[in-house]
């Protein structure tokens, strides 16, 4: 049973890998593989237990009773689903705000900015602010807000993929040098690991590295010009007015930064934050339509902008981070840690650059918290001392490897539900790319850490 859960998550991933040629929607399979890796567990708890935490059976044994088992699992299913929880409010308070904003045309005054149609000017123009907005906001809320704006610059929807996924490159790279870019990154900042200083010093260019490679790469093959989407202006002219769709992005804007000023300020988890941001804006739309036709509010409030909220890509999210908890609640990602330890004879490069790799297949937080797990931080200075290498190497491979496969970062899951980008087109067409970018960042850091600052 041990093995069946593996088995389960494994066919439930292939089944959103292929989510198109089998015409089921990933958000299904996400959603059945994360009910039943936790049925499986609860069903046959002490086995697992006994397997994937190395314990004795007769430490185990009152858990035969089913009482016991399903209290075990329960504190365990709670102890995660508040984390789930705190990402899913962030990405709905995140998606909503950017949905406001630009139902408001508030991304109208930035596109009306962005003058060239050239493919490749546009992509170093985008690809840039991404990765210094994701290092400002996350690379999570920084991938809805530049997606929503590709939908306003960009009519072919392959072009318009192309460019999303570009940009999930970009803010991952931006998300992984600072201390607020990205999930992981946080963590290690968090529990002391990395400080601020040092974590943008060291990892800033390897960073910078991993979204250039791939960007000239494509620069060389990228060719002709993006035809923008006809913009339905008679429909849409009548319900703001130029100063609300500027006073709207300005307020948008100021709600998502003020994200990680409020974590500072108050300590508490970066969703409360976004839902603050989120009560702004809806109070000020209330305030807003009172001067608006019956028609206009029907189209203006945030209770209409919710109707229109991508839930699939909620509930996708749901599915795939409860499933992969349950692999980590069983023990099966603490085996894979040490197993990967023993293997490389504890050499941090080559552990950090394969956690990278896996990354990009399973979500992130669970290996970085693994490897928290598995390594203390020594009061000496090495390796593992407060922003050691180790530490520092970890957050980028964490931050930029989801790169690799489009469902291996909060960002790509995003940009995948927004688009509806395909799995195996971006396997095809993107993954060669990222890995490329990983590796060559990945060197820059090692030559970096190595040879320049030793």
């Amino acid at each position: 049973m041990f093995l069946l859960m593996v088995v389960v998550f494994v066919l439930g991933y292939a089944a959103i890998a292929l989510e198109h040629p089998l015409k089921i929607d990933k958000a299904a399979s996400a959603l059945l593989i994360g009910v039943l890796t936790w049925t499986i567990y609860a069903l046959y708890g002490p086995q697992i237990i006994a397997l994937g935490h190395s314990v004795t059976w007769p430490e185990w044994t009152r858990m035969h009773e089913s009482e016991h088992v399903m209290r075990f699992v329960k504190n365990e299913l709670g102890h995660h689903l508040i984390e789930i929880a705190e990402i899913l409010f962030f990405l709905l308070g995140a998606m909503t705000i950017v949905e406001t904003v630009d139902k408001y045309q508030g991304f109208k005054i930035i596109t009306d900015k962005i003058t060239t149609t050239n493919k490749v000017k546009l992509l170093w123009i985008l690809s840039f602010l991404t990765f210094f907005m994701s290092a400002a906001l996350d690379n999570l809320t920084t991938t809805i807000v530049l997606v929503a704006l590709l939908r306003k610059l960009i009519e072919d929807q392959k072009t318009r993929w192309f460019f999303a996924s570009m940009v999930v490159l970009a803010a991952n790279a931006g998300g992984a040098w600072s201390p607020i870019g990205d999930v992981t990154t946080i963590m290690l900042w968090v529990k002391g690991n990395v400080t601020t200083g040092p974590i943008i010093k060291d990892v800033i260019l390897p960073s910078l590295v991993t979204m250039l490679v791939p960007l000239t790469i494509v620069s060389f093959t990228l060719k002709g010009n993006i035809t923008r989407p006809k913009l339905d202006e008679s429909s849409n002219a009548i319900l703001t007015t130029h100063k609300e769709q500027l006073l709207m992005l300005i307020v948008g804007v100021c709600a998502l930064l003020f994200v990680p000023v409020f974590k500072t300020l108050t300590h508490l988890p970066p969703f409360m934050g976004m839902l603050f941001g989120l009560g702004v804006i809806w109070t000020l739309t209330e305030i807003l339509v009172r001067k608006k036709t019956a028609e206009q509010r029907s189209q203006l409030t945030v209770i209409s902008v919710l109707k229109k909220i991508d839930l699939a890509t909620i509930f996708f999210f749901l599915g795939i981070l409860t499933a992969v908890a349950a692999l980590q609640s069983a023990g099966h990602l603490n085996i894979m840690s040490s197993w990967l330890d023993k293997t490389t004879g504890g050499n941090i490069y080559i552990i950090n650059l394969v956690i990278g790799v896996l990354s990009s297949i399973v979500d992130n937080v669970p290996l970085v918290a693994g490897a928290m797990g598995m390594y203390a931080v020594d009061p000496n200075v090495g390796a593992f001392a407060v922003d050691g290498t180790f530490w520092q190497f970890l957050a980028y491979c964490a931050g930029t490897g989801g790169s690799i496969l489009i469902i291996g970062s909060a960002a790509g899951v995003a940009a995948m539900g927004m688009e509806k980008i395909d799995f195996i087109w971006y396997f095809k067409k993107i993954s060669l790319l990222a890995l490329i970018g990983y590796l060559a960042g990945a060197a820059f850091y090692y030559i970096e850490a190595t040879i320049l600052w030793h």
